[in-house]
């Protein structure tokens, strides 16, 4: 199609792919700064669960297994005092037995992937393989009296299409059979293509033995945003008879967008009844201590692109739903009965951060604890004593104690990276709010280099966070502080649209998005400059996924950044509707579907934009990427190319969506960014400044 060229002449056309770009050395090894080759030592904590007696904590701990190049998890075990901390052993997703006796977890076993186990927790430490099923188990709760474990699994139901193919001849090598897709869903990413079937709960003895499925049908347990499968949100009752659990019962589940019910499945008989009445999304059922009352999550149905969810109450048969969490308006996570029966805890994300709260069931919303931090509950013991993990700007996650009695005492447990953060300088992270446009208030941070001087101006990174309804936190970021540590000055931002504010700050850019979310983050951007420490002449913007469809709108709108960093973007609603994996999400940010009302589509693309680009970009993608796949990347490129836009592709092997979930591939992809910006101009070394601080 391209016609005959001489081998000179395709050589010349082609020689850009061929030569290499030579581009500055991205950043100085250091002991006291934080550079990437640290990261091969940086660790990370989460799952804090406590034992019943609350003596003792399990948490999962993670680290980068160098050989591999992947992240490795094992467990480990804490006296509540902070005493004793050691390694207990490979395994994940552990959970106690009622008496405390024992934990069941999940790890590599017989015949294949992830199987269930039980130890002892006594000296003898004695471990039983439980399961040995041919699909991986999850979600794993101990029933009341500790003689069985409910989880949940995937149930195969291949597609029945037969076609009278003539038999292949002997030792003859056909093509194999094409797969068979009759579902709007068919792929997830970091999954790649789905198998058909289902994913129900069971049950097994704790002892071992044959486990037992005690839902079925076409349809799924579990809360699925998108259908996507996850996390199941399900409960033993206290007497052990019933289970709740959350799913969507319904023939046409595939092009249902964010709906879900609660069932209560009688063990006995394996009887199913819907308890919820309302469509909506409802989930995470819980119930209470004395069996009387089950708490659970959600909002009636409604057409926004995002709405708050409430925690409400109802009784065991589904009677009188009543919601008690007022008009608290954040999304409740993680719900936990308090031992009394007086209400639930949960944990929230407000403005940043994260902590703990209450609802009553007479009704109300308090604060249990408070703090510019991320504090995410684990488990509550029995006598109201909690374990949790806890970050904050200049400290990665540890586990931490705390009594939800006397909530602000918190006690720190672990310190997993002092040995390699003591050394290391970290940049100072401060709290930002400036008024956008219709006198939107909105909440940012500011990361300065270590040895920052406010009479010197810095480079400036914008990094903008995905979703687009997520948040960024006051919690540790390791790009943050790495940018820092190379001198730049780094702004983040929650522009409207974000989580964390309400719903009607997360639900302004229903059917406009992008819009006033790039007012924010221009006016955070004049909001910084305005402190004087900034050239405005070196400064750079990048995101991925939500911050990728930013990124590059902020690049066809201005031309005020000296290069960008865009990564795996949406740039054509229109053609990533029909090639992602939440092709409902996508539609439902719309008035109408394209063929109705293609101008909307069109409009809303930063593929239209294009023409207005001068911006040096750097477009980086993972090749796997099934989220916001690469050919949305291969568009953008190619426009960029034909405009004469300097640009270049980057294929992250090995990665579905983001560009970072391989250690080496994080470091890449900091080094790469680095290396782009100081191409353009952003050194990372401060100017002294001309004008007044």
């Amino acid at each position: 199609m391209f016609g005959r060229l001489h081998p000179a002449a395709l050589a010349l056309r082609l020689g850009l792919a061929a030569t290499a770009i030579a581009l500055p050395a991205q950043e100085t090894p250091s002991d006291t700064l934080l550079t990437v080759d640290h990261y091969l030592d940086f660790e990370q904590v989460s799952d804090a669960t406590i034992s019943p007696d609350g003596s003792q904590i399990l948490y999962a701990r993670r680290w980068v297994n160098q050989l591999e190049d992947r992240w490795e998890s094992a467990l480990w075990l804490v006296n509540a005092d902070g005493t004793k901390n050691r390694f207990l052993g490979k395994g994940s997703s552990a959970v106690w037995s009622p008496d405390g006796t024992r934990i069941a977890y999940l790890a590599d076993g017989e015949p294949k992937g992830s199987q269930i186990f039980v130890r002892w927790m006594d000296a003898e430490g004695a471990v039983t393989q439980v399961t040995r099923s041919m699909e991986a188990a999850a979600d794993l709760k101990w029933s009341p009296d500790g003689t069985q474990i409910g989880f949940s699994m995937f149930v195969p139901k291949p597609p029945d299409w037969k076609i009278d193919l003539p038999a292949a001849p002997k030792g003859a090598k056909w093509t194999g059979a094409p797969r068979v897709v009759d579902r709007l869903h068919y792929r997830q990413d970091r999954r790649g293509f789905t198998d058909v079937g289902y994913t129900h709960l069971f049950t097994v003895p704790a002892e071992g033995g044959t486990a037992r499925q005690v839902t079925s049908g076409d349809w799924n347990v579990g809360f699925r945003f998108d259908y996507l499968s996850g996390g199941v949100g399900w409960d033993w009752s206290p007497d052990g008879r019933t289970i709740v659990v959350e799913g969507l019962e319904e023939k046409d589940a595939d092009l249902r967008y964010r709906d879900a019910q609660i069932y209560a499945v009688d063990l006995a008989t394996l009887a199913r009844r819907r308890l919820t009445k309302a469509d909506g999304q409802w989930s995470n059922p819980v119930f209470s201590p004395d069996g009387r009352r089950i708490a659970y999550s959600g909002y009636d149905k409604v057409t926004q692109t995002y709405r708050a969810a409430d925690v409400y109450l109802m009784n065991v048969d589904g009677g009188s739903p009543r919601m008690i969490s007022g008009d608290f308006d954040r999304d409740p996570d993680n719900l936990r009965w308090a031992p009394d029966n007086s209400g639930v805890y949960f944990s929230v994300d407000d403005r940043g951060a994260r902590n703990v709260y209450f609802a009553a069931v007479t009704g109300g919303v308090r604060a249990i604890t408070s703090g510019a931090h991320v504090l995410t509950l684990g488990s509550v013991a029995r006598g109201g004593v909690a374990a949790a993990t806890r970050s904050t700007p200049r400290a990665p996650a540890d586990v931490v104690r705390l009594d939800l009695r006397k909530p602000q005492q918190i006690a720190q447990l672990t310190h997993v990276n002092d040995d390699l953060l003591g050394r290391i300088r970290l940049g100072d992270v401060e709290e930002v709010w400036y008024t956008s446009s219709s006198g939107a208030k909105v909440q940012g941070w500011i990361v300065k280099p270590p040895s920052f001087d406010r009479t010197k101006k810095y480079p400036l990174i914008l990094e903008i966070h995905g979703g687009p309804h997520a948040m960024y936190n006051v919690g540790f970021s390791y790009m943050f502080q790495n940018f820092a540590a190379n001198g730049y000055v780094v702004l983040y931002t929650n522009p409207r649209g974000s989580t964390g504010y309400g719903t009607a700050f997360g639900n302004a850019i229903n059917r406009a998005y992008p819009s006033v979310d790039y007012d924010d983050l221009m006016a955070g951007v004049d909001t910084v400059i305005g402190r004087g420490y900034v050239d405005d002449k070196r400064m750079f913007v990048g995101g991925c996924s939500g911050g990728g469809v930013l990124s590059s709108w902020v690049i066809g709108h201005t031309t005020r950044f000296a290069a960008a960093a865009v990564r795996c973007p949406v740039i054509n609603w229109m053609s990533f509707a029909g090639q992602t994996d939440v092709p409902l999400f996508t539609y439902n940010f719309f008035d109408a579907p394209f063929w109705e009302k293609p101008e909307q589509w069109i409009k809303q693309s930063s593929l239209s934009y294009v023409g207005k680009v001068t911006t040096p970009t750097l477009i980086m993608t993972g090749e796997l990427d099934m989220r916001t796949p690469i050919s949305q990347s291969d568009e953008y490129y190619s426009a960029l190319k034909m405009r004469g836009v300097p640009t270049t592709l980057l294929r992250f092997e090995g990665e579905y969506h983001g560009t970072s979930s391989k250690p080496s591939n994080f470091m890449r992809t900091q080094l790469y960014m680095m290396s782009w910006y100081k191409r353009y101009g952003g050194d990372g070394k401060a100017t002294v400044s001309t004008s007044a601080p």
